[in-house]
């Protein structure tokens, strides 16, 4: 295939419509790549090139037939235009049509075609003129962006125009609007989400067309009206009132208080305080029922306080360091309420793809403006996701495995194991909707072992169970030392998993805290490795007083015990992971860093 691109923005390169573009021809080379067809591309900024504007002489239709009697690029540009399979127009939207310069280069296309008139079929205009060359199997599609909320309703007077050019319903558009968010590196994340779905557009245009689910995603609004609106208004600058000149960093503020989703409103009135320590300025805001607003006089009580170099905060922004990373290094602080952290996504999140991630928390919220602190999913690996067939794993299955062991072999060691084998033979059947993680089969299969080690030393009846045993057990009842092993090797589990770059915790509790991505976050990383050691150490302890207590009169009691232990430590777990990232996020892991 060869594709001609025509970028029509006096930006040249830095054309935000260039960038959609971009995303649509990495989908044809994807789709061409795995189909084995080359694709020859050649790229034209019209802002770099010469082209006159046509003065109507007609000398390439009489003096000249077919050539232009101006002598600049156009004829080179007809060249490429003749030797495309596929011409592509990418293009901002300038005063409800083209940009000037792009416009020059279609008037001067006239050599292209003869003089004498012809009829149309397609029901465009009262009249046309023959082409001059086999034009009958090109392709075309036009990319544009704009500066409005929504393309729709913005380009009547372009597509009017290319249907008299290429014929109607004869070239695919995608059309965006909020175009100038797609240059905000602040809002990369929702803009790399569009780019998504406009190279899984090119694919399938390569396929054959472009799908109806992949429209419908490229036609909604990057942010709602009254986000971008207010955002737009806030980057220029400058006030309302006088037209002053404004902060940088009051700019910023207010940019990412217009992505306050008023729909997050739970009921409770938020001040959000960002004093930013390198400028000596702080700024609150306001957020309610009504909306968000910016206050720089600092009357309003905070309900949080954040402590931040700007310079930090805009790199966070940036996507330059992780706002999770940051706030593990201590980089900055927060204080008071960090519930509006950890649901960061939820208030400041305004993208459509919000609905995937609205109920996962984050250790931080600062990822970007309004966008996650665990950087969120991309729009593909989203897609991906929805496509899976097993549900995330869940740590039931592992549990299960261990409490069947545990409960059924305390009462009878031979019937207990048997039913051990029964549960871990049915629990892939039972839970095959979900993902089974390395933990889940070691599970099955030590509980599975211990259980085949008691059957194997010909246990007692159930009359000489372990707790009747009392202070008369031997130290070689199988089902005292199954038991005994069993809390081993569950320890050692935990305690060896804080060797790997996943913790047993984190493998199943990160699809609540973002996914894989919950990996890269170093504050839920360190409670989870801290919890992994904690419950290793626990087990542990249990295997040990199992054994030795099973031999004394307070055998009676390790049911209750051993029962009673994992609870607290269970209590434990949920207090310290609520309160484990708001004391790191207060300063208190380590010294707090504060730039100047």
């Amino acid at each position: 295939m060869k594709i001609l691109v025509i970028n029509g923005s006096p930006k040249g390169k830095r054309s935000n419509s260039l960038r959609v573009t971009e995303a649509f021809l990495q989908g044809i080379q994807r789709k061409c790549g795995e189909n084995g067809e080359t694709v020859e591309m050649e790229q034209m900024e019209v802002c770099k090139m010469k082209i006159d504007s046509c003065k109507g002489c007609f000398a390439c239709w009489k003096a000249t037939p077919g050539t232009c009697c101006i002598h600049d690029d156009m004829p080179m540009i007809i060249e490429k235009l003749l030797w495309a399979d596929l011409i592509l127009y990418s293009f901002p939207l300038y005063y409800f049509n083209i940009p000037g310069a792009m416009k020059n280069l279609i008037d001067r296309q006239l050599p292209m075609v003869l003089p004498f008139m012809s009829e149309r079929t397609d029901g465009v205009g009262s009249g046309s003129h023959e082409a001059r060359y086999d034009m009958s199997a090109k392709k075309y599609v036009l990319i544009s962006t704009c500066g409005f909320y929504s393309a729709k309703g913005n380009y009547d007077s372009v597509c009017r125009m290319f249907d008299h050019i290429c014929g109607k319903d004869r070239y695919e558009t995608i059309f965006c609007g909020q175009g100038e968010l797609f240059s905000v590196k602040e809002l990369a994340q929702r803009t790399d989400e569009y780019r998504s779905y406009a190279e899984q557009a090119g694919y399938e245009y390569a396929e054959g067309g472009i799908q109806s689910k992949t429209r419908e995603k490229l036609d909604q609004l990057l942010y709602p009206k009254e986000i971008f609106e207010k955002m737009a208004d806030a980057s220029w600058g400058v006030s309302r009132d006088g037209g002053e000149k404004e902060d940088d960093s009051l700019v910023f503020t207010k940019q990412m208080a217009a992505l306050y989703r008023k729909s997050s409103y739970d009921g409770k009135d938020r001040v959000l305080e960002i004093c930013y320590t390198d400028l000596g300025k702080t700024y609150q805001i306001a957020l309610t029922k009504d909306g968000s607003e910016v206050v720089t006089d600092g009357h309003l009580n905070y309900t949080t306080k954040i402590e931040t170099p700007f310079s930090v905060w805009l790199a966070i922004a940036q996507n330059e360091i992780r706002g999770d990373e940051a706030l593990a290094k201590q980089m900055y602080r927060v204080i008071g309420d960090f519930s509006l952290m950890i649901n960061w996504d939820r208030f400041f999140g305004g993208t459509k793809a919000e609905e995937n991630r609205e109920n996962q928390k984050t250790f931080d919220g600062s990822q970007g403006i309004g966008s996650a602190a665990t950087g969120g999913s991309s729009a593909r690996n989203g897609e991906e996701s929805a496509k899976q067939k097993k549900k995330p794993p869940v740590m039931t299955t592992m549990l299960l495995a261990w409490i069947v062991f545990w409960a059924a072999v305390s009462c009878d060691a031979g019937i207990g194991s048997l039913i051990t084998l029964a549960v871990g033979a049915i629990l892939p059947l039972v839970m095959y909707r979900y993902e089974f993680t390395i933990y889940d089969k070691l599970s099955i299969a030590a509980t599975a072992l211990l259980s085949v080690l008691v059957l194997t030393m010909n246990p007692a009846s159930s009359a000489e169970t372990v707790l009747a045993a009392g202070s008369n057990a031997s130290a070689l009842n199988p089902g005292t030392l199954a038991i005994s092993l069993g809390y081993l090797v569950f320890g050692l589990m935990w305690l060896v998993s804080c060797l790997t770059k996943e913790p047993l915790c984190a493998c199943y509790v990160k699809y609540s805290y973002g996914g894989d991505d919950a990996l890269k976050n170093p504050i839920f990383m360190r409670a989870n490795y801290i919890l992994a050691g904690g419950w290793g150490i626990l087990y542990l302890a249990i295997a040990v007083w199992n054994w030795f207590l099973s031999k004394t009169d307070f055998a009676p009691w390790l049911v209750v015990l051993n029962q009673a232990m994992p609870v607290i430590m269970g209590i434990f777990t949920g207090w310290f992971q609520n309160w484990y990232p708001r004391w790191v996020a207060g300063g208190r892991g380590k010294k707090y860093r504060e730039k100047r």
